[in-house]
């Protein structure tokens, strides 16, 4: 009961600016935490030792705290809260959705919106470029910043969701194969793949369940082409929802990367309308999830955290 309100909350009102232009959001503090560690610890013969004792320590200090949270004797509305402050569905739509809006109006304003949720460079797109890493975002921020969060809040209850929040946030902060990271960051960013394994095949199968389309072929030849073990998953399933190819050509840091298509059979000029449908999809496979997490409760309405 308390994901299916926290779920709703969390569609309802996403993040506020009015809260967390005050306060800073339990994300931001994460990544101070970890930027904080990684400037003391990433640094002599064995960063690699000293990265691993990083993700150790986060994942109990954040079961801890999730477990000490969870003992409040207020009835769970503490806990709902921050359920609901860690689930992101509302405010990745809107994200989305900007990007569509910025593209209406000038490719300029279009590459400001989704340089919001992207880290490739955007000076070289083109709106097609614009549209595809929108909507790779929408497919991949779904896995991570909405089911993966109720999967693991429903393993693990608190502790199991904080411990999966942190982990994502240390992997978005130090799992980079750069120099300074590829050391010190590869247990966060291999803790992150093995947290992700599970939520991102069910994300697919949501996505496909929910728009009655549960053809594997595409799948299976496509996600493992994605350089992530995990992302490719969602991707494939949602280019072909859309008929878009998605992946190809992209800049990280002025280098271009040929990276192979995801549904290459697919349309290769999407623009804000595909955009917009990858945000209604998003909606569906929520509202799918949410269906079968209140069946959930109402075949078994003893069932707890497995956590405990």
């Amino acid at each position: 009961m308390i994901l299916i309100l926290a779920l709703l909350l969390d569609a309802a009102f996403g993040e506020p600016a009015w809260l967390w232009s005050r306060l800073p959001h339990p994300a931001v503090l994460m990544g101070r935490l970890i930027g904080a560690l990684e400037a003391r610890m990433n640094r002599g013969p064995s960063r690699k030792a000293a990265g691993v004792v990083m993700t150790v320590g986060l994942a109990l200090g954040a079961g801890l705290l999730g477990w000490l949270i969870h003992l409040i004797p207020d009835h769970g509305i503490l806990e709902t809260l921050f359920v609901a402050v860690l689930l992101a569905q509302r405010s990745l739509s809107d994200h989305v959705l900007a990007v569509a809006r910025g593209l209406r109006q000038s490719l300029d304003q279009g590459k400001r919106a989704v340089a919001m949720i992207v880290g490739r460079d955007t000076a070289p797109m083109g709106q097609a470029d614009v549209a595809r890493a929108a909507i790779e975002s929408a497919a991949e921020n779904l896995s991570d910043g909405v089911i993966a969060p109720a999967f693991w809040y429903l393993v693990g209850g608190l502790p199991g969701l904080l411990i999966y929040k942190i982990a994502n946030t240390a992997d978005s902060t130090v799992g980079h194969m750069t120099p300074r990271y590829r050391d010190f960051g590869w247990a966060s960013a291999r803790w992150d793949d093995l947290l992700n394994l599970i939520p991102a095949r069910l994300t697919a199968l949501l996505l496909a369940a929910s728009h009655g389309w549960l053809d594997p072929r595409p799948v299976l030849r496509d996600a493992p082409k994605h350089r992530s073990p995990n992302a490719g998953w969602p991707e494939s399933v949602l280019a072909p929802i859309l008929n878009v190819s998605l992946a190809g050509p992209r800049s990280y840091e002025g280098v271009m990367t040929d990276y192979p298509w995801v549904w290459p059979e697919g349309r290769r000029d999407p623009g804000p309308a595909e955009i917009e449908a990858a945000a209604r999809a998003l909606w569906r496979a929520w509202g799918l999830m949410l269906a079968l997490v209140c069946l959930l409760t109402l075949v078994s309405p003893a069932c707890v955290p497995l956590f405990f």
